[in-house]
């Protein structure tokens, strides 16, 4: 059978994920939950603490740490290479444009001087990411669920790699499957981890292109449901640089299954969230989850949280330990 460009790219494609799926699985078995119960007993304690006085004050910033730790893993695996600050030769990841509109950096730093003051040069910057996104999905209403710990900080961030890897608002199905394979991670966990739109808010220029010219006719995304368009028109005008909506009307602040009922009804915020309907066992996914009032939601997005924060992991002597989370030591 005679080997077509298609086919060579979808072989190509299949033995990626099998060669990340096994080095994530070989890493990820150097974690392990309670990793620190000897040498920072009270580590998990610590980071609920402070993220909970930063959540309790403005619970908005609850998606934003969830949506650090996305980026993090993304690039270069969870090594923490996302919090590293750029130098005078180097721009790091922190100041790619997919990560300008990260905020939060504030809360990593106050937890990893919490943690630092107890127990120190112990546990990674890594870890505490991963840690705080588990505690600020579980305080806006969301899932909890045990944390495997034991990563290692990375020493290298590089600018242009989040911009490689990082999948943007307007990825179509395609891309976002070819994404999330790239890492090791299923198309179930691409439908599940997408559920984290839940919470949070986006700025217009995220998705104003959904709205304005969409084919170079004058005309809104046709994908998008015209009446949620011209609701989003009013609040976003042509160009709008800083104007903010929420990605879940009505519950922004709260981890709930609504997500999956706006995609279902053509309401998703971006065209990620769009393409969701254009994969038969995606859109299987979001009608389910939109039809139970989100039956298993809480538990899968637990599941594919860890799967996540089982990319890339850097284990046993690599890495480092940051004392501060901006510098390599």
């Amino acid at each position: 059978m005679a080997i077509t460009p298609k086919l060579f790219f979808l072989l190509l494609l299949q033995l990626i994920f099998v060669s990340t799926s096994l080095s994530n699985i070989a890493r990820a078995n150097e974690l392990a939950v309670g990793f620190y119960k000897n040498c920072c007993p009270g580590v998990e304690y610590i980071v609920a603490k402070t993220v909970a006085q930063y959540v309790k004050k403005q619970p908005a910033i609850a998606a934003s740490l969830l949506r650090i730790h996305f980026h993090d893993c993304f690039v270069r695996g969870c090594d923490g290479s996302v919090l590293l600050n750029s130098g005078p030769n180097n721009q790091a990841e922190k100041d790619a444009i997919p990560n300008l509109s990260l905020r939060g950096y504030n809360v990593v730093d106050a937890v990893k001087a919490a943690v630092e003051k107890q127990c120190p040069g112990v546990v990674s910057c890594a870890d505490i990411l991963a840690l705080i996104a588990r505690d600020a999905v579980r305080m806006s209403g969301g899932p909890a669920w045990e944390v495997p710990t034991g990563r290692r900080d990375g020493t290298v961030s590089i600018s242009r790699e989040a911009l490689i890897n990082l999948p943007p608002p307007f990825a179509n199905i395609s891309s976002l499957k070819s994404s999330f394979q790239s890492k090791g991670l299923s198309l179930k966990d691409l439908v599940v981890l997408s559920g984290a739109h839940t919470i949070g808010v986006s700025h217009c220029t995220s998705f104003s292109n959904r709205l304005y010219n969409f084919t170079g006719k004058g005309d809104a995304d046709p994908k998008l449901d015209k009446y949620y368009a011209a609701a989003l028109k009013i609040k976003c005008k042509p160009n709008d640089q800083k104007k903010i909506v929420e990605m879940d009307p009505g519950s922004f602040k709260t981890f709930d299954q609504s997500y999956y009922t706006l995609v279902s009804k053509r309401r998703g915020l971006f065209q990620s969230d769009s393409a969701l309907l254009d994969d038969p066992d995606t859109k299987a996914y979001v009608q389910f989850q939109s039809s139970t009032r989100g039956s298993t939601f809480a538990a899968d997005f637990a599941k594919s949280m860890i799967n996540m924060g089982n990319i890339g992991v850097l284990t046993g002597t690599d890495g480092e330990i940051r004392r501060r989370c901006g510098f390599v030591n």
